[in-house]
């Protein structure tokens, strides 16, 4: 991990976490759909699909022996073990997609979060919360994909999750779901202005203006 470093940025990181049921992956989504110059990193997990998710497009599946190829490599940004499976991010697609000027969104948790942030400490770092403990049950049983067993354990681990909250620039509430997704873009847009990122994508017209090394901002 440690050898692993971060790539000359003319796009953003944007670190996407939230408990499961929080509405993360359809909000993520949407965004993309809408938003031509913004990519999803694709994750590597050694858990099994689940009714509906495409290999290469959801997760990259894989064998836990694989996995450990891949992290004994140094070749992940990131890694966790989380209920009972492991995700991680490959570093190369991330790094390339950034040169290319694209956004990058990486949908990980609070604890690849912190791992992300040691390569790229001006990751943009959302998190999505639940109206209510309540509402968080109620999604978690109406996408019918885990077992009692599975949505009783995600429950207990919300909290956990959740507590992790002020390690993130930004909270949306996701209580109406056009709200919260317009809350995203506002988010997407409003990073894409920051100093550091419009003086490398705009380079001669700072030249010209006289404008020589404007700080960046975090």
């Amino acid at each position: 991990m440690a050898h692993i470093s971060a790539a000359p940025q003319l796009g953003n990181v944007i670190i996407i976490a939230a408990p499961s049921g929080a509405g993360k992956s359809s909000l993520v989504n949407a965004l993309l759909q809408q938003d031509q110059n913004i990519q999803l990193s694709i994750s590597c997990t050694t858990r099994p699909a689940r009714p509906g998710e495409t290999e290469g497009q959801h997760y990259y599946f894989i064998s836990e022996d694989q996995f450990q190829q891949l992290r004994d490599s140094n070749e992940l940004l990131e890694w966790a073990k989380v209920h009972d499976n492991y995700y991680g991010t490959p570093a190369e697609p991330v790094r390339q997609m950034l040169r290319q000027g694209q956004d990058v969104i990486l949908e990980i948790d609070w604890q690849g979060a912190r791992q992300i942030r040691h390569f790229f400490p001006d990751a943009i770092g959302v998190f999505i919360l639940p109206p209510s403990i309540e509402a968080l049950e109620e999604r978690l049983r109406r996408r019918g994909q885990d077992s009692e067993a599975v949505i009783t354990r995600r429950l207990l681990a919300a909290g956990g999750e959740m507590a992790h909250v002020s390690e993130f620039q930004y909270v949306i509430i996701n209580q109406e779901f056009n709200h919260a997704l317009q809350d995203l873009q506002s988010i997407v847009h409003a990073s894409r202005l920051r100093t550091s990122l419009q003086s490398s994508r705009h380079a001669d017209l700072f030249s010209q203006l006289g404008i020589q090394n404007p700080s960046g901002d975090s």
